[in-house]
Parts: structure tokens; sequence; C-alpha cells
């Protein structure tokens, strides 16, 4: 019983279980069906919206013209006010066919540009899926999957910027164009229209500009690999300006042919070995027509790097930066003899651009281009080393933003060497010992700007010097005093220097706006601003730059009236002199950019090849000075000026203080300089100065007139400024002193009393400091019988520091005055039998300092004057007993200061 109970137990259990398994399959079979219908509904809608997508962009897509596949349009440039300048178009063509074309340089543009050229009908679906992927994980435009058939579109027909509507354009296109003309022409409609820079236009051109032949089939294989590599980037891949990079394009190419079956990996191999230099032919130098082509250069290479566009078949308007006066005016200058001398091989370049935008108002690619186009630009091409100009870029701006040092900190310029040991030297020898960074960067010494990197350190610096477009890779010792491996343009040192000038802001310098193209797409090629520093780091700078024109190295640039600052630098061969006979010291480079609060513009003069006549003698290399404050004055009105931001505080030194100190009350004006500092780091300490004593009158004389009834008071002064006053004291015969302040150097004494003796001080005043006085006396003849009555002793000293504590016994003396027996009345101090310290003759010499201190009389023992010596009370401005002159003062009126018997 229990086993058959068991048994239907168990058939019950079963059975139960094989129903809800079928339950269960019949669920996730319904499921599954749900999701596999979703999922079609969805690919469905995708599809039916994705067809209808492409119908809504390619409705607006241009006909098909066969007009502008064989006839190219031409481009217009506009300067910055919307005006003419040039037409670009309608250049020389070498038109080939395409069995003109040979195997070899086919399979190199099929290897590169479209593998699958001869099975697609103008979309490789394949290539196309492997960009899509690659946009998904790289985001949009990250990877193109255009065929040549599509590129021939693009640059027929079609703007180059990356969107749904352009690319779906270009794929209706591409079908249309794959149905009317075949492989082999679309490929000749390519290879004619492709672009290989330096105004270069088709394959066929291309290969006689760089290589020389006319015959494409004579062409190498490492020939038609960089040929077929340049289109990607025409500019960067230039095997004239950039050998390197060329290389590394053309060895891609060679690889991509080996991996597609063209040629062998041993034949790729052999083919890479082959040096870019011994494929060129000499670089020409084309008839010029066109205005204004170096800025026009600069132009073709921004809309071709940045757009991918050809400028000279796909009528655009160019819309440039571009300021005719000023460019004009460039010209003129390196055309002019007024500054060059014939020297074999000088050249030079300039870069204008606007300080605050970065944008590109002039350029002089070299001198006396008049018969050469798109030459080598000497404004936007590497040229040579910075020299000194390089040292607010690498030293003294990344000390200001990083360490916030003042323009009043301190660097000992001595002897010093590398960090290897090896010396360093400042231009011209010697050593100027304790200096503020201020000085240091004024007058370029190379020892304290070394110390300033070496404190930055190298990866501060370089990233500073980065932020400014400077573009290194790595930065040595030798750079900080302008020692760079790579070359620099004018062009990109100009760049640098705006940012200084514009508050800490750098815009990457551009010539074009914008550009519009046939179907009126516009397309914005404006840089973008960026902050490179700090405000106060610019500004700082400036100021500091501002004294390099104003009284350092910069002087013979200084245009009156005009906010402008800037570096010198010279560079010279160093040990390569040797090899063309010069020498180390001799100078291959001269350097000068400057800039105002309105433009900015770097100078560069130097030699187009190395020789034994290429050094600047002392007169060439001032050139680049002569030729800004030249340009500055004629393009700049000198409006506006640098504005100090909050961030900064300008306060007066104490010249030779370190760390700095405040300038005190009485520190002299000669020892005060105006020094920045970053607010926060300001100093606090004061300088502990004494008033510094001016020096003393000369010759002071005091006569008699009899006729005018006048006593006439000259005296001279060597050291008078616009802030010279004197102080004159005129004590008369009863002990009453009346002072007048003039800035003349005499005065006349009007009605002076018979008898009388009066007794002349004048001190030199120059805010709180004072001479020593110079003394005269004078007698008055007549009335020698009346005698003043004497006060009691004491009456006088109100306010004398009790010193003398009463009457002077000294007056009878004055008869001795007249007739010429022993007269005391020393000048400056002097006297017969010693020193007086200046106060023997009776006036008030002290001016409210500590009373009786000149009331020595110790010296005049043993002097020659019969005891008739006149004293004067050492008496403040406040003692009493005051009374008007008699008789009056001309020049102004006297005020009584005390009275002595």
């Amino acid at each position: 019983m229990s086993g058959e109970y068991r048994s239907r137990v168990e058939r019950k259990q079963a059975a139960k279980q094989t129903k809800q398994k079928k339950a269960k399959t019949k669920k996730g079979t319904a499921w599954l069906k749900t999701v596999a219908i979703a999922i079609l509904f969805i690919i469905v809608i995708a599809a039916v919206g994705g067809v209808a997508a492409f119908a809504y962009f390619v409705k607006d897509a241009p006909p098909l013209d066969e007009a502008k596949i064989k006839d190219p349009l031409s481009s217009i440039v506009y300067d910055m006010n919307g005006k003419k300048v040039a037409e670009l178009g309608g250049y020389k063509r070498t038109y080939i066919s395409y069995k003109d074309v040979p195997k070899m340089l086919e399979d190199a543009v099929l290897a590169t540009e479209d593998a699958r050229f001869y099975e697609h009908h103008g979309i490789d679906v394949v290539r196309l899926a492997g960009a899509v992927l690659a946009n998904i994980k790289e985001g949009f435009g990250a990877e193109g999957g255009s065929t040549i058939t599509q590129q021939v579109v693009k640059m027929t027909f079609l703007s180059s910027e990356k969107t749904l509507k352009r690319k779906a354009q270009e794929a209706w296109l591409a079908l249309q164009l794959e149905q009317k003309y075949s492989k082999h022409e679309i490929l000749e409609m390519y290879l004619n229209k492709i672009y290989y820079s330096d105004g270069i236009y088709g394959v066929a051109r291309a290969a006689e500009y760089y290589f020389g032949k006319t015959d494409l089939k004579k062409l190498t294989l490492p020939e038609a690999a960089l040929l077929a590599g340049m289109p990607q980037s025409p500019n960067r891949y230039n095997p004239y300006d950039h050998p390197e990079a060329a290389k590394k394009r053309r060895d891609t190419v060679l690889s991509l042919m080996a991996k597609h079956g063209f040629i062998s990996q041993e034949e790729a191999e052999k083919a890479k070995q082959v040096p870019i230099q011994s494929m060129l032919a000499e670089r020409k130098k084309p008839q010029s027509s066109v205005p204004y082509d170096a800025f026009i250069d600069e132009v073709i290479k921004e809309v071709t790097d940045k757009a991918n566009v050809n400028v000279f078949e796909d009528g655009l308007k160019i819309y440039t930066t571009l300021d005719q006066n000023a460019q004009e005016y460039v010209e003129k200058l390196l055309d002019s003899d007024k500054y060059f001398t014939n020297k074999k091989d000088l050249q030079s370049g300039i870069a204008v651009l606007d300080t605050k935008t970065g944008a590109i108002r002039a350029l002089g690619g070299g001198r006396h281009r008049d018969h050469v186009e798109f030459g080598f630009n000497y404004a936007i091409q590497p040229v040579g080393q910075p020299g000194s100009t390089i040292k607010p870029i690498l030293d003294y701006g990344p000390a200001i933003e990083y360490l916030k040092w003042s323009t009043a900190h301190i660097l000992v310029d001595e002897p010093y060497t590398y960090s290897d040991g090896t010396p360093i030297r400042n231009a011209g020898g010697g050593y100027a010992g304790p200096v503020t960074l201020r000085y240091a960067l004024t007058w370029s010494r190379n020892i304290p700007a070394l110390k300033t990197f070496q404190a930055v350190g190298k990866e501060r610096a370089m990233e500073f010097a980065n932020r400014l477009g400077m573009g290194f890779d790595k930065v040595e010792e030798a750079y900080a005093i302008g020692g760079v491996a790579r070359y620099v343009s004018p062009l990109q040192m100009a760049g640098a220097y705006t940012a200084f000038g514009n508050n800490g802001i750098y815009t990457k310098p551009y010539a074009v706006t914008k550009i519009v193209f046939p179907d009126g797409t516009e397309m914005d090629l404006k840089s973008k601003p960026k902050r490179a520093m700090h405000d106060y780091t610019a500004y700082m700078i400036t100021d500091v730059l501002k004294s390099v024109i104003r009284s350092g190295t910069g002087q013979l640039a200084y245009v009156p009236g005009l906010e402008l600052a800037g570096k010198t630098g010279t560079t010279n061969y160093g040990e390569d002199g040797a090899k063309f006979g010069l020498q180390r010291d001799d100078v291959p480079d001269s350097w000068i950019v400057g800039y105002t609060p309105n433009y900015t513009a770097a100078i560069w003069v130097g030699f187009s090849k190395r020789s034994s006549t290429a050094k600047l003698d002392k007169y060439e290399q001032k050139i680049p000075k002569y030729l800004l404050k030249d340009l500055m004055s004629h393009i700049d009105d000198g409006r506006g000026e640098f504005q100090q931001p909050d961030s900064v505080v300008k306060l007066p030194i104490k010249k030779g203080t370190n760390p700095p100190k405040l300038a005190g009350k009485y520190t002299p004006e000669s020892e005060i300089t105006y020094e920045l500092f970053v607010r926060g780091t300001e100093p606090t300490e004061t300088a502990n100065d004494e008033p510094e004593e001016l020096p003393a009158v000369k010759g002071l004389t005091a006569m008699y007139d009899q006729a005018a009834n006048a006593i006439s008071v000259s005296w001279s002064y060597d050291e008078q400024t616009d802030e010279t006053i004197f102080e004159v004291r005129v004590k008369d015969g009863q002990g009453q002193t009346n002072t007048i302040t003039t800035k003349d150097r005499s005065i006349t004494i009007s009605n002076p009393t018979p008898g009388w003796t009066y007794t002349i001080a004048v001190y030199a005043k120059d805010g709180e400091r004072m001479s020593k006085p110079a003394i005269a006396s004078v007698h008055v003849p007549g009335g020698e019988d009346q005698t003043p009555t004497p006060q009691q002793p004491g009456d006088d000293n109100q306010g004398n520091g009790g010193q003398n504590g009463g009457t002077d016994q000294g007056n009878s003396g004055n008869n001795g005055n007249e007739n010429g027996q022993g007269n005391n009345n020393e000048q400056n101090g002097g006297s017969s039998g010693g020193q007086n310290n200046g106060n023997s003759d009776g006036a008030d010499t002290n001016n409210g300092q500590t009373d009786g201190t000149n009331n020595q009389e110790t010296n005049n023992q043993g002097s020659n004057n019969s005891g008739q010596t006149n004293r004067v009370n050492g008496g403040t401005g406040a003692s009493g007993g005051t009374s008007p002159v008699s008789p009056p003062l001309k020049n102004g009126s006297g005020v009584g200061l005390g009275t002595r018997p």
C-alpha cells in the first residue's frame, strides 16, 4: 500500500510539474515573440525615420553641375572692413588624364584614401561602419568614412562642416556621380583637385613643384607615397617646412601599400630609408600678382587647415582681419633703405596683432618680395632663436605667476654656472651685484634670468610658456636666456606677448574671421580666447617692460606719449660660429617685441642663410628698435592705457632694501623707487631714515645802497629744483627776527634804520629737508648813538630750551662792523678762530628743532674779532616778543621770531 501511495503522490507531483513547465514554456515563447516584434517595429520605424531624414536632408542638395567639376570657382578675400582685397583662383594648372597616372601612384592613393574604390558604388558600407564605431567611441567627427567619390563631391559642391545634413548630401551626390562617371574619370577628378600646400593644386603640378618632374611616370615609390599622403593635411606635411612630419606620413602610406598587397614589405622598408631632403627639388618662388601675399599666405593656411577646403576653386568668401593701412606701411618699411644696410642676405619679418583680440593686422614676410609669390614667409615661419625676448615668457612671468615675486624682488648678479657647472655670462660681461627683478629684466641680465628660471622649475616654466602658444615639448636651463632648440616665428612671439598686454588673456593669432560657402553656409574661424595667467602677472610684467622701453635696452624704440612696453633680444653663434669662420659672440639674429593697449608687434632681423658675412654689426642689431618706433608711431594714435588691476599694489620702496622696505617720511626722493606687489604680499616694515640735510647756499652777500637807502641781499644755489625754496631770516638792530620765504635768489630790505646792524641767514629747504644757514651782516651808517634799551635777561628765551638762559652780551661788538675791526660775521658757519657750526652771526638757525644746539661759542675763542661776536639766538619760531620788521622787506613780509637787546 505504501508503495502505491507513494507512486500516486509522485504521479500527481509529476503531472503538476509538467503542467507548470508547459505554462512557463508558453509564457517564455510569448515574451520572446513580443520582444522580437518590438525590435522589428523599432527597426522599421528607424528605417522609415532614416529614409525620411535622408530625404529631408538631400532635398536641398545642390545639383550635380558638370561645369563645377571642370571649371573651378575663385574665392574673394575681404579686409577687416569688408572691403575686397584679392581674388584667388585661375592659377596655372597642369591637368592630367587617367592614362597619365602611373599604376604605382594610383596604388599609393587607393591604399591611403580608398582601398575598396573599385568595389563600391560611391559609398563604402564596410568603411562607413568602421567610422561609425569610431565616432561612437570617440565622438562625432572622430573618423571619416568618405570614399574618393565622396571627397570629389565635397571638394566640388559642399562645405566641409561635419553635420548629418552635409554627410547625407555628400552620399546622395556620390551615388549620382558614380552613375554618371566611370571610376577612372572620378579618380582623374580627384587627382586634379587635391591641394598640396604652397598654393599647389593637382598631383601633376605637385610632382613638378616638389620633385622637378613633369612626367608622373618617372616618380619613384617614396615620391609617390609622399604625394599620396599629403592631402590629409597639406600644410602639416609640407616637406620643405616639416620634413619630419612628411617622412612619418610617407612611411605610413608605404606601410598601407604593403598591407593591401600593392607592394612587398621589403619594398616598403627600402623606400622608407630614402631621406626626405634627398627627394626634393629647390623650392620655387613663382611670380607674384596677389597683393599682400605674406598676409594672404597665412589666410590660405588657416582656411585649408581649419576648413579643409580649396581656396582657389571652391568659390569662397573669406573675411579677414587685415588692416590695409598697417599692411602697406609694414611692406614700405621692409622695402625701404632708411634703416637696412645692403649686407648680403639681410632679411626681416614683422607680425602686427591686435593686442586685445589676437587678430592679425599685418604681416611683413620679408624684404623685396615684389616679384615673389608665396616664398619663404619670415613673419610666420620659424626664423631663429628668440634670445632675451623669451625671458618674460620662461623666467619672470612664471616667477610672478607662481612665486608671487614683486618687481622689487632682489636677485644677485654674480659669477654663476648652470647646474652642470658650465659658466654663464652676461652680455658684455661684468656683474651688477644685488639687483631688483625690474632692473634685471630692464637691462636683460642673464645670470638673474637663469636664477629665476631655476627658482620656478622647468615644468612650471614650460607650462606657462605653452599657455602662450610656444609649443615646447621640453625646456632646458639654456632656454632661460633664449637658447631654445626649436626656432620661433615673429607671429608666435607677437601672439605670446599679447597676453601680457591683455590682462593675461591669450588668443591664438588668426587672420580669418569667417568663410562663406557658395550655398550660403558660414563657418566661424576666429580663435577662442583663454586665460593664460593672472591679471597681476600680466600687469607687473607689462610695467617692467615699459621700463625697458623708457630707460633700458629698448630706449631707441621709445615713442613720446605712447604707452609702449617691450623686450629686446639678440642671439649669438656660440660654438657653431667656427663653421662659418665667425666668433662665438657674433650675432645672427636681433629681435624686439613691443606692445601698446592697441597693437603688438614682433620684429626679427637676421639672414636668409648662414655664411661668413651673416653677422649683425652694432648698428644692424638696433634695426628692430628703429622699425618698432617708426611702425608704432604710424599705426597707434596713443589712445588707451594699461589698467592696474585690484590684485596689484604700487608702493614707494627704499632702494637697496632686501627684503623691500617702505620708504619712510624722511627717505630722500633719490632713494625711492615705486614697485609693484601682488596684493597680500606687500611689505609692512618702513625704512628708518632721518631727514637729509641739503647743501648750503653759496656766495651770500648783503650790501647797503646809500642812494637807494636799501640793503640788497643775494646768493647762488647749484642744487635748486622745482621744489626748492629759500627761507631768509633777518635780525635787526633791536634783536627782532623776521622771516621771508622765496624761490628767488635775492631780496631787498627797504629803508633800513640808520646805525643798526642787520644779520641775514639764508636756508635752502625742500620739503622736510633743510640746509645749514649761510650768514652775512651789514651795518647801516648813521645813528650810532641810538642804543636800544636792553631787555631783562631771559625775556627772549621762551622756547629756547634754556640753552643760553638770557641776554647775549655781544651787541657792543657791532661797532666793530662799521669800523672794520675784527668783524666775526662768519658765512656758512666758518670762524677765523675755528669751527662755529655756522651760527655765530645772529639769526635763528634751528627752525623749531631742539633749541640752543647752534649756540656753540667755544670755537670762537682766539678769533681775530676783539670779542665782537654777533651770535644767533637758537630760539624756535614759537618764541615770544614778536614785532613787525622795520624797515620793510621786499618780496614778502617777515614774522617776528624773538628779540634780543
